[in-house]
């Protein structure tokens, strides 16, 4: 019975959850595209209000994590994913229609702020969906919204800023948001226990084994205590200093390839997606053998650490040969993506789930500050430089540092619980 309630959460949940996530990060990743696609010029734009503008999505994303984050684990998640998909698609659309960079500058920061909490809520859910066997791998199908994503987007934004420009880019790629918010409303629940497609055998299994591994974490009194746990404090700085790396890539990596060659948008869009299809695929076995062997660490520091050595390598070769250099930023791509599964993992299993709403909204809210340092230095270093040099490095450090946390700070001796 509980395999066929199993198949039955994959089939209706995971590919839900994926759609929604994927939208989400289709708004967020294809500013690049509108810069480098002519946005720049029509508006006026350096390259330093470049990294502004390209930061300030962050921004907005730290602000409102963890008040989002409480709602959603206090309220309903599904309440405030539906109204943030009707938000952040109008909002993206409406970037099509501005001549204006301070009107830019304002939707960029209510776009983070829309879409604040929308991943701290879908970690919930999962959590109250998914057991601990599953979980990696159900959020690595989550986390793939991001890589898969960029990898269609990179290709369908270079060929849509050809066709109609950045501004129908911007229009054509924000309205299916607001219509798939229906189908999420129709489709998602909060919880087993108001899911009408489940007996209520299936439901009972579920959440009693669910219930089960709450028993192995100790509960926290209150939101105060889990922020200041030692466990809680070196997730929040091992993320957003892998988010430093993540999103300096992600937000500039068309701009890097262009920068290195005489390719025009549509070729630098095809290129642009080869290292998010590496990803998708590490993602997978990285969460596959996580789920398998129930260790986390193990599937987190490793990749973090072959992506930082990537990036020194390919700043290595970057002006003698750019295939090469193409090459070794492809490996840093795959390998920068493949913990997420492992990791999201772990936030649910060292949290426990009286404060895990706050507490995993902290965590992404640093990486969300960690995303808006990367986008804003990595443009900001090639403004000053004239090249992407000291960029590599800077994302490779912060790797280093973070895969050093990971390593040390998070091992196999951390407590299953927030003291």
């Amino acid at each position: 019975m509980f395999v066929t309630t199993a198949k039955k959460r994959w089939f209706r949940l995971v590919p839900i959850f994926f759609i929604t996530f994927s939208l989400a990060f289709l708004d967020r990743a294809n500013f690049s595209f509108a810069v480098a696609g002519g946005m720049a010029e029509d508006l006026g734009i350096t390259s330093a209000m470049s990294s502004l503008l390209s930061s300030l999505f962050f921004l907005g994303y730290f602000s409102f994590q963890v008040p989002g984050g409480i709602y959603a684990a206090t309220r309903s998640a599904k309440k405030l994913i539906f109204w943030s998909l009707i938000g952040w698609g109008g909002l993206s659309a409406a970037t099509g229609l501005l001549h204006n960079t301070y009107h830019l500058m304002i939707i960029r920061f209510l776009l983070g702020v829309v879409e604040s909490a929308v991943m701290p809520a879908l970690l919930i859910l999962l959590s109250k969906w998914f057991t601990r066997k599953e979980r990696s791998m159900a959020n690595t199908f989550l986390a793939l919204g991001n890589p898969v994503t960029i990898l269609w987007m990179s290709v369908l934004s270079g060929y849509l800023v050809h066709s109609f420009g950045w501004r129908g880019m911007f229009i054509v790629e924000g309205v299916p948001a607001i219509i798939w918010a229906i189908c999420w409303w129709k489709w998602v629940d909060n919880e087993p226990s108001a899911a009408k497609w489940l007996s209520a055998e299936e439901k009972s299994r579920l959440e009693e084994e669910l219930r089960k591994e709450q028993e192995i974490i100790k509960p926290v009194k209150n939101y105060t205590a889990a922020f200041k746990s030692k466990t809680v404090l070196l997730l929040c700085m091992q993320y957003m200093l892998w988010n430093l790396g993540v999103f300096g890539f992600v937000m500039w990596l068309p701009s890097i390839i262009r920068a290195a060659s005489d390719l025009d948008i549509v070729q630098t869009g095809w290129l642009s997606a080869v290292p998010y299809l590496l990803a998708s695929v590490s993602m997978i076995v990285a969460s596959y053998f996580s789920d398998k062997t129930l260790n986390r660490r193990r599937f987190i520091w490793p990749f973090l650490a072959i992506s930082g050595i990537a990036f020194c390598a390919s700043c290595l070769v970057s002006e003698d040969n750019f295939f090469l250099s193409f090459a070794l930023l492809v490996i840093a791509g795959g390998s920068i993506y493949a913990p997420y599964g492992p990791f999201f993992a772990s936030l649910t299993e060292l949290i426990p789930r009286n404060v895990a709403g706050g507490a995993i909204a902290l965590v992404n809210s640093f990486g969300a500050l960690g995303s808006f340092v990367g986008a804003f230095v990595v443009g900001y270093l090639h403004g000053v430089t004239g090249s992407f040099t000291s960029s590599y490095l800077f994302m490779a450090g912060a790797l280093f540092i973070a895969a050093f946390i990971s390593m040390l700070g998070l091992n196999d001796k951390t407590e299953r619980s927030v003291q």
